[in-house]
């Protein structure tokens, strides 16, 4: 700006090189313009990579859910803790699937979280469930219908028709005998489950 205002011959020639700075550069830029666009796109593919890092870091820092757990005869109580704890985590709806079912049963439905519908289908011959049961179920935690079905052997435990577990003893037997509990994330199974009913 000063080289510009003054009129001696060293403004002159200053002023030149700033110009001939300033053409150079526009030169070396045009020149250079698919390595800048290269330089942009590694720094995209770099970012993208950062994220993609980013994710896999959080989900290995998120709790690790166990896709199956064994318990053994005697860990009754954990094993009633774990089942109490996969129904804690119902949002809107629980179906559990096994052939027999007591007031044990509807005791682990009690930890459902306010407003969660409970489905149970189970033998009309092995439920054990008396209608005061049922209704005194209902009057406090409802609402909880029941079904009768003989058409599965295993048991299932699915929470908000997207989350399936397969639980290999009747829920009201959890314990007694070594069995496992295993999370199935297939949602062609979850909904050919549902589909029979």
């Amino acid at each position: 700006m000063l080289s510009s205002i003054l009129r001696s011959s060293m403004a002159i020639q200053i002023s030149l090189r700033i110009m001939d700075a300033f053409v150079s550069m526009r030169h070396y830029l045009a020149d250079n313009a698919m390595v800048f666009q290269r330089l942009d796109r590694v720094e995209l593919r770099q970012l993208e990579a950062d994220e993609k890092f980013k994710q896999i870091f959080n989900q290995l820092d998120a709790p690790r859910q166990d896709k199956a757990i064994i318990f053994f005869k005697g860990q009754m109580w954990d094993a009633t803790n774990c089942i109490e704890e996969i129904i804690s985590k119902a949002e809107k709806s629980i179906i559990l699937i096994d052939s027999y079912v007591d007031r044990n049963t509807l005791s682990m439905m009690t930890g459902k979280k306010a407003g969660v519908s409970v489905s149970i289908f189970t033998s009309e011959k092995n439920c054990r469930i008396s209608e005061q049961e049922f209704k005194a179920f209902n009057s406090q935690y409802g609402p909880l219908t029941i079904r009768f079905t003989d058409e599965f052997h295993d048991r299932f435990l699915i929470l908000d028709e997207k989350i399936l577990y397969h639980i290999g003893a009747s829920v009201k037997d959890a314990g007694k005998k070594a069995f496992e509990i295993s999370l199935n994330e297939d949602e062609k199974l979850i909904d050919a489950i549902l589909n029979r009913f």
